[in-house]
């Protein structure tokens, strides 16, 4: 099963705005009511909190009875979350006006409309439906969306879940190894020893020139210098989702089904650069690697492709002929690599791709095994 999120853009007439601003507002004031009362008295079971506050924030707030049930829902699982990422017990507050829908009930999606509850009644409004016609063959499941409101236009944002068939690793036919960095965002080596390159220089500039950009209107500590430092951290983020879905894309696209794709297992790569020089430290575990592999699962399962992601130890110091491992064979001021005892050289992301295509082969072996 695989689960994606669609961000669609709403249009919406400017006679309903107001209606769908209120509703919004109604709801996040409903649930920073809810969570005050969830941070002093530590209860989150959905039932009792259904038996005690239910009827207060319908009457309090004039709240449909879904949108009621929909705000405790929403308030538990945002205290939730933050338990089991480990978070301190604090207040949760709603800032941006926002609001969950359930399927069927608050909102309605075709190939023309969408539907949605308000307080003041349903309201049906057009959307951007590029890239959505393949939701509606009868294989998608709709979730419950989430509505918000951001750089005055409306977005909804939509879990979308599918069936597939579990990936049989005993009939790869194709093998991709991908070495993820910041000089080069991704260098791929394949089955057929082909070795790709996805230069990421102009990417590391144009960031640098948002950290400047930063770092000046910090120091101004205006309110229009708040401002833009909020739009600038938009834009950039925007900027690296693009990044990540044009390479991610192109892989998926590149290689045909069956294909497994071998990256590493980068969850610990923050801590791990803690030795890094301070200047170069924002540039290496800012990246959204996380981000790129989220991107890549999904749209290689779509495709009938499958990842995985192994150990990333020794993949840029281990020389692919030979085997020796030594921190010498790798230059990193020069981004070479030649093995101290074969003399084989390369580029470093080259041959840390060419690792992780050999760690493929061995997972595959392991299986093949029943290990």
């Amino acid at each position: 099963m695989s689960t994606i999120t669609a961000k669609i853009q709403i249009y919406v007439p400017h006679e309903h705005t107001e209606m769908l601003i209120k509703t919004t507002n109604t709801y996040r004031e409903a649930c920073n009511y809810l969570s005050a009362i969830v941070f002093q008295t530590k209860e989150i079971n959905q039932r009792t909190l259904n038996d005690l506050y239910y009827q207060e924030l319908r009457n309090r707030f004039r709240l449909k009875s879904q949108m009621a049930q929909s705000v405790i829902k929403t308030v538990i699982a945002r205290y939730t979350s933050a338990r089991s990422n480990g978070h301190d017990w604090n207040l949760v507050k709603f800032k941006c006006p926002e609001y969950d829908l359930v399927w069927n009930r608050d909102y309605s999606l075709n190939h023309n409309r969408f539907s949605i509850n308000t307080l003041d009644g349903r309201l049906k409004l057009c959307y951007e439906k590029q890239g959505m016609q393949h939701f509606f063959d009868g294989t998608w499941k709709f979730g419950t969306a989430k509505l918000v409101y951001k750089h005055r236009k409306w977005f909804l944002h939509i879990p979308m879940t599918k069936e597939f068939p579990e990936f049989d690793f005993t009939k790869v036919k194709h093998m991709v190894g991908i070495d993820l960095g910041i000089n080069f965002l991704a260098t791929t080596y394949d089955s057929q020893s082909k070795t790709t390159f996805y230069p990421g220089r102009t990417v590391k500039h144009k960031r640098g020139q948002y950290k400047a950009l930063r770092k000046q209107l910090q120091m101004r500590q205006t309110p229009s210098a708040r401002k833009r430092l909020k739009q600038i951290g938009s834009r950039e983020n925007r900027y690296v989702t693009d990044v990540n879905h044009q390479i991610t894309k192109a892989l998926v696209e590149t290689y045909p089904k069956g294909t497994l794709f071998v990256i590493e297992n980068l969850k610990h790569v923050r801590s791990a650069t803690e030795k890094v020089c301070v200047r170069h430290r924002y540039v290496l575990v800012s990246w959204a690697f996380h981000q790129f592999r989220q991107m890549l699962e999904y749209k290689a399962q779509l495709n009938g492709q499958q990842v995985i992601a192994v150990d990333p130890k020794y993949t840029s110091q281990t020389c692919p002929k030979c085997g020796h491992i030594e921190r010498e064979n790798r230059n990193k001021k020069t981004h070479s690599f030649e093995c101290r005892t074969c003399r084989y050289r390369s580029n470093d992301d080259r041959v840390g791709a060419m690792n992780l295509y050999r760690k493929g082969i061995e997972y595959i072996g392991t299986v093949a095994a029943g290990v």
